[in-house]
Protein backbone atom coordinates (compact mmCIF):
# COMPACT_ATOMS: atom_id res chain seq x y z
CA UNK A 1 0.00 0.00 0.00
CA UNK A 2 1.58 2.85 -0.93
CA UNK A 3 1.13 6.25 1.13
CA UNK A 4 0.02 9.48 -1.23
CA UNK A 5 -0.14 13.37 -0.17
CA UNK A 6 -1.13 14.49 -3.59
CA UNK A 7 -3.06 14.55 -6.42
CA UNK A 8 -2.93 14.38 -10.34
CA UNK A 9 -5.25 14.96 -13.06
CA UNK A 10 -5.05 13.79 -16.76
CA UNK A 11 -4.18 16.56 -19.36
CA UNK A 12 -6.90 18.59 -20.41
CA UNK A 13 -9.30 17.27 -17.57
CA UNK A 14 -10.37 17.07 -14.06
CA UNK A 15 -10.17 13.01 -13.94
CA UNK A 16 -8.25 11.64 -11.91
CA UNK A 17 -4.52 10.04 -12.82
CA UNK A 18 -3.69 7.13 -10.43
CA UNK A 19 0.05 6.20 -10.40
CA UNK A 20 0.53 2.39 -10.28
CA UNK A 21 -3.26 1.78 -12.02
CA UNK A 22 -2.59 -0.97 -14.37
CA UNK A 23 -5.28 -2.36 -17.21
CA UNK A 24 -4.38 -6.27 -16.58
CA UNK A 25 -5.01 -5.84 -12.53
CA UNK A 26 -7.15 -2.66 -12.12
CA UNK A 27 -6.67 -2.24 -8.74
CA UNK A 28 -4.31 -0.04 -6.25
CA UNK A 29 -4.24 0.25 -2.35
CA UNK A 30 -3.52 4.14 -0.98
CA UNK A 31 -2.80 5.36 2.29
CA UNK A 32 -4.13 9.05 1.87
CA UNK A 33 -2.25 11.75 4.46
CA UNK A 34 -4.64 14.10 4.06
CA UNK A 35 -2.76 16.51 6.04
CA UNK A 36 -0.20 16.80 3.99
CA UNK A 37 -2.14 17.14 0.73
CA UNK A 38 -1.37 21.10 -0.05
CA UNK A 39 -4.27 23.40 1.41
CA UNK A 40 -5.34 19.96 3.08
CA UNK A 41 -8.23 19.53 0.96
CA UNK A 42 -8.60 17.59 -2.09
CA UNK A 43 -10.05 19.70 -4.75
CA UNK A 44 -13.16 18.60 -7.27
CA UNK A 45 -12.40 15.25 -9.11
CA UNK A 46 -13.67 12.24 -10.77
CA UNK A 47 -12.47 8.86 -11.65
CA UNK A 48 -13.96 5.74 -13.27
CA UNK A 49 -12.91 3.26 -11.14
CA UNK A 50 -14.91 2.80 -7.96
CA UNK A 51 -13.67 3.94 -4.53
CA UNK A 52 -13.99 1.95 -1.00
CA UNK A 53 -12.39 3.93 2.07
CA UNK A 54 -12.23 3.80 5.49
CA UNK A 55 -11.37 6.68 8.16
CA UNK A 56 -8.46 5.24 10.18
CA UNK A 57 -7.88 8.41 12.19
CA UNK A 58 -8.80 11.83 12.28
CA UNK A 59 -12.15 13.00 10.14
CA UNK A 60 -12.78 13.68 6.52
CA UNK A 61 -15.65 15.96 4.68
CA UNK A 62 -16.43 14.48 1.33
CA UNK A 63 -18.60 17.13 -0.61
CA UNK A 64 -20.83 15.80 -3.85
CA UNK A 65 -23.01 16.97 -6.00
CA UNK A 66 -25.73 15.74 -3.57
CA UNK A 67 -24.20 16.90 -0.50
CA UNK A 68 -21.71 16.47 2.32
CA UNK A 69 -20.89 14.40 4.53
CA UNK A 70 -18.74 13.80 7.75
CA UNK A 71 -17.00 10.98 7.89
CA UNK A 72 -15.21 10.47 11.36
CA UNK A 73 -12.65 7.38 12.19
CA UNK A 74 -13.69 4.30 11.91
CA UNK A 75 -16.39 4.97 9.19
CA UNK A 76 -16.13 4.43 5.54
CA UNK A 77 -18.14 4.33 2.25
CA UNK A 78 -18.02 3.90 -1.25
CA UNK A 79 -17.88 6.58 -3.92
CA UNK A 80 -19.60 5.47 -7.80
CA UNK A 81 -17.60 5.29 -10.40
CA UNK A 82 -17.32 8.89 -12.42
CA UNK A 83 -19.33 10.80 -9.11
CA UNK A 84 -17.92 14.17 -8.86
CA UNK A 85 -16.07 14.80 -5.27
CA UNK A 86 -14.00 16.71 -3.27
CA UNK A 87 -12.37 16.18 0.22
CA UNK A 88 -11.30 17.31 3.22
CA UNK A 89 -10.07 17.38 6.77
CA UNK A 90 -12.62 17.58 9.38
CA UNK A 91 -11.99 20.70 12.17
CA UNK A 92 -10.78 17.73 14.91
CA UNK A 93 -6.26 18.35 15.77
CA UNK A 94 -5.59 14.45 15.15
CA UNK A 95 -4.05 13.78 11.59
CA UNK A 96 -6.96 12.48 8.97
CA UNK A 97 -5.52 9.47 7.64
CA UNK A 98 -7.55 7.57 4.89
CA UNK A 99 -7.69 3.76 3.86
CA UNK A 100 -8.45 3.26 -0.18
CA UNK A 101 -9.40 0.57 -2.35
CA UNK A 102 -9.92 2.15 -5.66
CA UNK A 103 -11.00 -0.60 -8.69
CA UNK A 104 -12.21 -0.98 -12.21
CA UNK A 105 -15.94 -2.33 -11.40
CA UNK A 106 -14.24 -4.72 -14.37
CA UNK A 107 -12.04 -6.40 -11.56
CA UNK A 108 -15.38 -8.16 -10.24
CA UNK A 109 -17.77 -8.35 -13.31
CA UNK A 110 -15.67 -10.29 -15.62
CA UNK A 111 -16.15 -10.34 -19.44
CA UNK A 112 -17.90 -7.23 -20.83
CA UNK A 113 -21.69 -8.16 -21.27
CA UNK A 114 -21.72 -10.86 -18.58
CA UNK A 115 -24.73 -12.25 -16.27
CA UNK A 116 -22.82 -10.93 -13.31
CA UNK A 117 -21.73 -7.28 -14.83
CA UNK A 118 -25.15 -7.19 -16.23
CA UNK A 119 -27.36 -8.58 -12.74
CA UNK A 120 -24.60 -7.08 -10.09
CA UNK A 121 -22.54 -4.31 -11.49
CA UNK A 122 -24.43 -2.41 -14.09
CA UNK A 123 -27.28 -1.38 -11.94
CA UNK A 124 -24.94 0.09 -9.38
CA UNK A 125 -22.49 2.15 -11.34
CA UNK A 126 -24.86 3.06 -14.09
CA UNK A 127 -27.49 4.31 -11.47
CA UNK A 128 -27.44 8.67 -10.99
CA UNK A 129 -29.18 8.36 -7.72
CA UNK A 130 -25.96 6.52 -5.68
CA UNK A 131 -23.47 9.31 -5.72
CA UNK A 132 -22.18 7.35 -2.42
CA UNK A 133 -22.86 4.65 0.29
CA UNK A 134 -21.88 6.33 3.54
CA UNK A 135 -21.22 3.43 6.49
CA UNK A 136 -20.74 3.99 10.53
CA UNK A 137 -20.20 1.87 13.30
CA UNK A 138 -23.16 1.47 15.55
CA UNK A 139 -25.27 -0.18 12.37
CA UNK A 140 -24.68 -4.20 12.38
CA UNK A 141 -25.15 -4.41 8.70
CA UNK A 142 -22.75 -1.40 8.31
CA UNK A 143 -20.09 -2.75 10.73
CA UNK A 144 -19.89 -5.51 8.83
CA UNK A 145 -18.53 -4.28 5.31
CA UNK A 146 -16.22 -1.83 7.19
CA UNK A 147 -14.73 -4.65 8.94
CA UNK A 148 -14.40 -6.29 5.51
CA UNK A 149 -12.73 -3.38 4.15
CA UNK A 150 -9.67 -3.11 6.32
CA UNK A 151 -9.47 -7.08 6.50
CA UNK A 152 -8.95 -6.52 2.60
CA UNK A 153 -5.73 -4.18 3.11
CA UNK A 154 -3.88 -7.41 4.76
CA UNK A 155 -3.27 -8.96 1.45
CA UNK A 156 0.12 -8.45 0.29
CA UNK A 157 0.59 -8.48 -3.45
CA UNK A 158 3.59 -11.11 -3.08
CA UNK A 159 2.02 -14.00 -1.21
CA UNK A 160 0.70 -16.41 -3.61
CA UNK A 161 -3.09 -16.02 -4.67
CA UNK A 162 -3.08 -12.12 -3.79
CA UNK A 163 -5.14 -11.37 -6.77
CA UNK A 164 -7.25 -14.03 -6.72
CA UNK A 165 -8.09 -13.79 -2.87
CA UNK A 166 -8.49 -9.72 -3.38
CA UNK A 167 -11.17 -10.34 -5.86
CA UNK A 168 -12.84 -12.56 -4.17
CA UNK A 169 -12.60 -9.80 -0.87
CA UNK A 170 -14.47 -7.41 -3.25
CA UNK A 171 -17.00 -9.14 -4.74
CA UNK A 172 -17.65 -10.35 -1.55
CA UNK A 173 -17.73 -6.57 -0.33
CA UNK A 174 -19.86 -5.81 -3.32
CA UNK A 175 -22.55 -7.80 -3.15
CA UNK A 176 -23.15 -6.88 0.43
CA UNK A 177 -22.83 -3.19 -0.84
CA UNK A 178 -25.86 -4.00 -3.23
CA UNK A 179 -28.18 -5.24 -0.65
CA UNK A 180 -27.10 -2.07 1.16
CA UNK A 181 -28.26 0.49 -1.90
CA UNK A 182 -31.57 -1.55 -2.45
CA UNK A 183 -34.00 1.37 -1.66
CA UNK A 184 -31.48 3.66 -3.47
CA UNK A 185 -31.68 1.79 -6.63
CA UNK A 186 -35.38 2.21 -6.63
CA UNK A 187 -35.69 5.80 -6.62
CA UNK A 188 -36.28 7.52 -9.85
CA UNK A 189 -33.16 9.39 -11.16
CA UNK A 190 -32.56 12.10 -13.54
CA UNK A 191 -30.56 11.44 -16.46
CA UNK A 192 -26.97 12.55 -15.74
CA UNK A 193 -26.76 15.46 -18.16
CA UNK A 194 -25.85 17.99 -15.53
CA UNK A 195 -23.09 15.28 -14.79
CA UNK A 196 -21.55 15.55 -18.19
CA UNK A 197 -21.95 19.71 -18.91
CA UNK A 198 -20.22 20.45 -15.54
CA UNK A 199 -17.18 18.04 -16.71
CA UNK A 200 -16.91 19.64 -19.94
CA UNK A 201 -16.89 23.55 -18.20
CA UNK A 202 -14.43 22.03 -15.30
CA UNK A 203 -12.35 20.57 -17.98
CA UNK A 204 -12.11 24.10 -19.71
CA UNK A 205 -11.07 26.11 -16.75
CA UNK A 206 -8.25 23.93 -16.35
CA UNK A 207 -6.67 24.20 -19.68
CA UNK A 208 -7.64 28.00 -19.81
CA UNK A 209 -7.09 29.19 -16.16
CA UNK A 210 -4.54 31.63 -17.17
CA UNK A 211 -6.48 33.32 -19.43
CA UNK A 212 -9.11 35.67 -19.15
CA UNK A 213 -12.43 33.51 -19.08
CA UNK A 214 -15.86 35.00 -19.27
CA UNK A 215 -19.11 33.29 -18.23
CA UNK A 216 -20.11 32.98 -21.39
CA UNK A 217 -17.01 31.31 -22.57
CA UNK A 218 -17.68 29.32 -19.68
CA UNK A 219 -20.82 28.27 -20.85
CA UNK A 220 -19.87 28.44 -24.59
CA UNK A 221 -17.63 24.82 -23.80
CA UNK A 222 -20.87 22.98 -22.60
CA UNK A 223 -23.09 24.12 -25.20
CA UNK A 224 -25.20 26.04 -22.98
CA UNK A 225 -26.77 29.58 -21.97
CA UNK A 226 -25.13 31.67 -19.08
CA UNK A 227 -28.26 30.90 -16.83
CA UNK A 228 -27.65 27.36 -17.69
CA UNK A 229 -24.47 27.41 -16.84
CA UNK A 230 -24.94 29.49 -13.08
CA UNK A 231 -27.70 26.59 -12.41
CA UNK A 232 -25.19 23.19 -13.22
CA UNK A 233 -22.76 25.15 -11.15
CA UNK A 234 -24.98 25.64 -8.08
CA UNK A 235 -26.15 22.20 -8.63
CA UNK A 236 -23.01 19.98 -8.91
CA UNK A 237 -20.36 22.01 -7.31
CA UNK A 238 -22.57 23.90 -4.90
CA UNK A 239 -20.90 27.33 -6.19
CA UNK A 240 -20.81 30.37 -8.95
CA UNK A 241 -18.53 30.01 -12.19
CA UNK A 242 -16.83 32.70 -10.92
CA UNK A 243 -15.90 31.61 -7.61
CA UNK A 244 -15.14 28.05 -9.10
CA UNK A 245 -12.67 30.03 -11.30
CA UNK A 246 -11.22 31.94 -8.52
CA UNK A 247 -10.75 28.94 -5.98
CA UNK A 248 -9.19 26.54 -9.02
CA UNK A 249 -6.63 29.55 -9.83
CA UNK A 250 -5.85 29.77 -5.77
CA UNK A 251 -5.53 25.97 -5.76
CA UNK A 252 -2.96 26.61 -8.89
CA UNK A 253 -1.18 29.18 -6.96
CA UNK A 254 -1.14 26.63 -3.83
CA UNK A 255 0.83 24.13 -5.78
CA UNK A 256 3.00 26.73 -7.20
CA UNK A 257 4.30 28.15 -3.76
CA UNK A 258 4.51 24.88 -2.12
CA UNK A 259 6.85 23.40 -4.94
CA UNK A 260 8.56 26.32 -7.02
CA UNK A 261 10.86 29.14 -6.44
CA UNK A 262 9.22 31.61 -8.67
CA UNK A 263 8.01 35.02 -7.35
CA UNK A 264 4.95 36.20 -6.39
CA UNK A 265 4.23 38.35 -8.90
CA UNK A 266 5.64 36.05 -11.48
CA UNK A 267 2.81 32.81 -9.50
CA UNK A 268 -0.07 35.85 -9.61
CA UNK A 269 0.16 36.51 -13.38
CA UNK A 270 0.70 32.78 -14.04
CA UNK A 271 -2.53 31.49 -12.26
CA UNK A 272 -4.29 34.08 -14.04
CA UNK A 273 -4.99 36.20 -11.05
CA UNK A 274 -2.63 39.54 -12.76
CA UNK A 275 -1.70 42.02 -10.39
CA UNK A 276 0.13 41.04 -7.16
CA UNK A 277 -1.94 43.07 -5.06
CA UNK A 278 -5.33 41.62 -6.21
CA UNK A 279 -3.33 38.16 -6.31
CA UNK A 280 -2.81 38.71 -2.60
CA UNK A 281 -6.24 39.54 -1.48
CA UNK A 282 -8.01 36.82 -3.44
CA UNK A 283 -5.49 34.42 -1.60
CA UNK A 284 -6.19 35.40 1.50
CA UNK A 285 -9.54 35.21 1.18
CA UNK A 286 -9.44 31.04 0.40
CA UNK A 287 -5.95 30.40 2.36
CA UNK A 288 -6.60 32.60 5.11
CA UNK A 289 -2.76 33.55 5.50
CA UNK A 290 -0.89 35.46 3.04
CA UNK A 291 1.18 34.09 -0.63
CA UNK A 292 4.77 34.01 1.45
CA UNK A 293 3.25 32.78 4.59
CA UNK A 294 1.88 29.83 2.59
CA UNK A 295 5.07 29.15 0.95
CA UNK A 296 7.05 29.19 4.13
CA UNK A 297 4.52 26.92 5.50
CA UNK A 298 4.15 23.99 2.77
CA UNK A 299 8.38 24.22 2.53
CA UNK A 300 9.07 24.08 5.97
CA UNK A 301 6.57 21.09 5.62
CA UNK A 302 8.31 19.40 3.07
CA UNK A 303 12.20 19.87 4.45
CA UNK A 304 10.66 17.97 7.71
CA UNK A 305 9.14 15.45 5.72
CA UNK A 306 12.22 14.36 4.13
CA UNK A 307 14.85 14.74 7.88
Amino acid sequence: MRTINSIAFYNGSKEELLPGYENDFPYIASRAALDEYIGGCVPWHWHKPVELFYIESGGMVYETPGGTSFFPAGSGGMVNSNVLHMTKAGPQTEKTIQLLHIFDPSLIAGEQGSRIEKKYITPVVAAPQIEMIALFPGNAAEENILKRIVEAFRFSDDEFGYEIKLRQALSEIWIMLLEQCRPLLEKKAGTGKNNDKIKLMMAYVHEHYQERISVSQLAASAYLSERECFRVFHDCLHTTPVEYLKAYRVQAACRMLARGTESITEISHACGLGSSSYFGKVFREYARCTPSEYRKKWQDCEINRHK
